[in-house]
């Protein structure tokens, strides 16, 4: 069974909305633009895919953000997003914890998200999620959508690594404990 993991970029207070620009309702968009590190995904929900759409496809391979990510396998969970231009790209719809389930029993290697605040909130609310790599950035924004909701029940999680970058950011690893209940 492949792995879900959760990739984030958050400020220390939590705040994950704005990163890579300006936003019409956050006056912080484009934070995390001074705190560049590299990462590969392959999943998004709606609103992530279509801010990254509108850039990384138009960037050269000598990129090594732009040759992962636009070569990569991406599934989009959108229901309204019919279909995808930035290939590969597949389209998912429907119930999220479904298709999810789906994703994970099949194939090899990691399912990766990157982003996606309501998707991922609904991913640790169904327990379908086995890491979590959190960039901490060393800014407190006050304001904005944070990562973490409540959720139905204690999550436990076990630090598997931790580097801090040369910007003073720390990169945490973490696994959930109660992974093997799943």
């Amino acid at each position: 069974m492949r792995k879900l993991n959760l990739v984030e970029f958050i400020s220390l207070d939590g705040v994950m909305q704005g990163l890579a620009g300006p936003e019409r309702d956050f006056p912080h968009g484009g934070w995390g633009q001074a705190y560049p590190i590299d990462v590969q995904d392959d999943s998004f929900g709606r609103k992530t895919y279509e801010h990254m759409v509108a850039f990384w496809p138009h960037q050269p391979d000598s990129n090594p953000m732009a040759a992962s990510l636009n070569h990569t396998r991406k599934y989009v969970l959108s229901r309204t997003l019919e279909t995808a231009t930035w290939e590969p790209t597949t389209v998912i719809s429907g119930d999220v914890a479904e298709a999810v389930t789906a994703l994970k029993a099949d194939g090899d290697g990691a399912i990766v998200v990157l982003g996606s605040g309501r998707l991922v909130r609904s991913l640790l609310a169904e327990g379908l999620v086995d890491g979590l790599t959190l960039f901490v950035h060393p800014l407190l924004l006050g304001t904005g959508t944070r990562l973490f909701g409540e959720l139905p029940d204690l999550r436990r999680l076990h630090l598997e690594s931790c580097r801090t970058s040369e910007l003073g950011s720390l990169v945490l690893n973490y696994t959930f404990a109660d992974a093997e209940r799943r």
